[in-house]
């Protein structure tokens, strides 16, 4: 499978790649790359779109979303495409802070090079190393950096939104595996997600569990979405209900 063929997945794991996108008149312009700036508007973007002035809950909400995005492309490539691309690489890749997925991001440069043998079921390393490298370190430490830079929000609550962005995407490529007749690669997908999760960043931020009914998580921390009016608690959430109010 291609990296333009993930988006069969789910929106989640799908990217532009190659040539501008048709309907950006001027993406070099509209396609931001991923840092500081385009962090604030994604923020300012959240904050209007779940009509909050709580600026915490929308940086929390943003850096979530952002993370699956670039945690699903990276784990559905690596289970399915047999590699990791490098999303640094060359121009980089890009974000459109007001549009989701899967048209928000764009990788001018296609990495669609015939893919490399993939790792057993139960030796998930050589796909699992330069996936942290890559997302973990590469993307979502300088973007953890950029969102606290910009926001208040605490670090832990930041790096638990990570964990959960990264057990949700295994949820869906796990389903989608199983639902295809591929329990090889559902296989795969948990162990490289498991071994992820021993990644320093991670290993804290709360519980993964697999069985016969699929794959469910719990984390330790709240991305303080019950703060958004007419929000409630998250299925992963920490909290039993949410906080009274001062």
């Amino acid at each position: 499978m291609l990296l333009r063929e993930l988006a069969a997945v789910g929106p989640f794991f799908g990217l532009r790649v190659g040539d501008a996108p048709d309907d950006v008149p001027d993406a070099a312009e509209d396609y931001l790359p991923l840092g500081a700036e385009a962090m604030r508007l994604r923020v300012a973007t959240v904050a209007e779109r779940l009509g909050t002035a709580d600026r915490r809950v929308a940086a929390s909400i943003a850096f979530q979303g952002i993370a699956g995005r670039l945690l699903s492309i990276g784990l559905g490539s690596a289970v399915l495409a047999g590699r990791v691309p490098d999303l640094t690489a060359g121009p980089g890749l890009r974000w459109h802070p007001a549009r989701g997925a899967p048209d928000d991001l764009w990788l001018p440069t296609a990495d669609d090079a015939p893919p490399a043998a993939t790792a057993e079921a139960d030796e998930p390393e050589p796909q699992a190393a330069p996936l942290a490298a890559g997302v973990l370190h590469g993307l979502l430490v300088p973007l953890h950096r950029a969102t606290r830079a910009a926001t208040p929000v605490s670090a832990r609550l930041l790096w638990g939104n990570a964990g959960s962005s990264l057990a949700g995407s295994l949820r869906v490529l796990h389903t989608w595996c199983h639902e295809r007749g591929r329990p090889q690669d559902a296989a795969r997908a948990l162990a490289l997600t498991r071994a992820l999760f021993e990644d320093p960043l991670l290993r804290d931020t709360g519980t993964l569990t697999a069985g016969p009914g699929g794959v469910s998580f719990a984390r330790g921390t709240c991305c303080l979405y019950y703060r958004v009016p007419g929000g409630g608690l998250c299925g992963d959430c920490v909290l039993r209900h949410p906080p009274r109010s001062r």
